[in-house]
């Protein structure tokens, strides 16, 4: 006499619940425990070999998995499982049999998500890259809300050089995936990417809760609301934000690739002509030195000024500057009269809104004859304030605004141009190099 089902589907249920939680011996014990009573059952056999996956026991995991199948040959999701095991186990050809078996079982209904999700992964590894999107894509048309499926896609696209493409729908991912697993910059970044603000803006509201003296949640909630928001970045959000950079500073840059230094470095060669190291330069801003690199052959003696001291601190083994001074650049520039010939500011101004100031200051450091040259982001022409705080935390401004302050500063300007500053998300920045000249 077969023994009675009571109490199968409660104790099935709370071993797959331990198993989920990753209490794999408790786990075992259970579904050990079930095959006791019940023999062979074969839900039991199924999910002890996802377990004998989790423990690296692969052979064992094909063969308990198998002998599930063998009962209920028509389980879509044990056929997943298998796949998944035959993948890990070399078994690439099995894999992808187990894995067609199962969304042939369940053709077009959301249980096929994670097969055709994993198929895509075969595909990508074979090099079979149109294939490999073809399964996310149709893994997305049963379960529009499957995130591996997104990450997959992201995969495929990227490799494909769709970079912005790729980013979104990994940014798709991130947002469906737990909020609880990831970090939370990364969720609130992959939101802003998709233009869903006011979620970002809960989890910053959330953050500011638990650290309300952080000024750079309170920087980046202005940005993504658009309220309250600062004429320039904090001295203690560009700090902050900075010296958490400084170690990855450079490497991320080159691969967004960062031209601004080099904009920088031309604006100041049609401007002063050949270099011939006979001018007195500051770089403003100077972060690890990237810009001194560049502007260094026309310097008779180049200062750098930063508000981070890890970015100092990065810029010490360049050995390109005379003196380096840990300060924040309008003060910086006020406290040095008459002192230099030129004021270089590569993408450091576009943590200010207002450049009055900084044109101002510039002016007063500057001896007769000198130039500032400075890159900003550039924002659309038919934006009524000419600047406005974006939501990466930096400002854009209008051309015409550069111009007034420019103007309003005490300089002449020679030139405005537009230019791609970098990449991000993977699209061009775009940006102005300026450069203006102290009558």
């Amino acid at each position: 006499m077969p023994p009675s089902t009571s109490g199968l589907v409660e104790a099935l249920g709370q071993a797959i619940a331990l198993l989920r939680d990753d209490r794999l011996d408790e786990a075992e014990a259970a579904f050990i425990g079930i095959l006791e009573r019940w023999p062979g059952q074969p839900d039991a056999l199924h999910f002890q070999g996802v377990l004998r996956h989790s423990q690296g026991r692969l052979d064992e995991a094909v063969e308990l998995i198998s002998a599930a199948l063998r009962q209920i040959p028509e389980h879509a999701d044990a056929w997943n499982n298998l796949g998944n095991v035959l993948l890990v186990a070399g078994r690439v050809d099995d894999a992808v049999q187990a894995y067609e078996r199962g969304i042939a079982i369940a053709a077009g209904q959301p249980e096929t998500a994670a097969a055709l999700s994993n198929l895509s992964i075969v595909h990508r590894r074979q090099g079979r890259a149109a294939e490999a999107e073809s399964a996310c894509r149709r893994a997305l048309d049963v379960a529009p809300d499957f995130a591996d499926a997104w990450y997959n896609l992201s995969l495929v696209l990227m490799e494909r050089g769709e970079v912005h493409e790729g980013l979104l729908a990994n940014s798709r991912a991130i947002a469906l995936w737990p909020q609880r697993a990831q970090p939370r910059d990364q969720v609130i970044r992959a939101l802003l990417l998709l233009g869903e603000r006011e979620r970002a803006a809960g989890l910053y509201r959330e953050w500011l809760a638990e650290e309300p003296d952080n000024p750079v949640i309170h920087h980046q909630l202005a940005a993504c609301l658009g309220n309250a928001v600062p004429v320039r970045a904090s001295d203690a959000y560009v700090q902050q934000v900075f010296d958490s950079f400084a170690d990855s500073f450079d490497a991320k840059l080159e691969s967004l690739h960062y031209r601004a230094p080099e904009l920088i470095a031309q604006a100041l060669a049609e401007a002063a002509g050949e270099p011939r190291g006979a001018l007195d330069i500051v770089d403003a801003g100077c972060g690890t030195g990237l810009c001194g690199v560049l502007v260094r052959p026309w310097a008779r003696h180049l200062a750098g000024c930063d508000l981070s001291v890890g970015m100092l601190r990065r810029a010490v083994p360049r050995q390109v500057y005379d003196v380096l001074h840990q300060a924040e650049l309008v003060y910086y520039l006020e406290t040095q009269p008459g002192h230099f010939d030129a004021v270089v500011c590569a993408d450091t101004l576009c943590y200010f809104g207002a450049l009055e100031a900084a044109v101002a200051a510039a002016r007063r450091a500057l001896r007769p004859g000198g130039w500032l040259v400075f890159t900003v982001e550039a924002l659309q022409e038919d934006d009524a304030q000419g600047h406005r705080l974006q939501v990466n935390g930096r400002y854009a401004h209008t051309g015409g605004y550069v111009r007034d302050a420019i103007s309003q500063g005490g300089l002449e300007l020679l030139t405005l141009q537009a230019g791609t500053l970098r990449l991000e998300a993977g699209r061009p920045v775009p940006g102005w190099i300026v450069s203006a000249r102290r009558p």
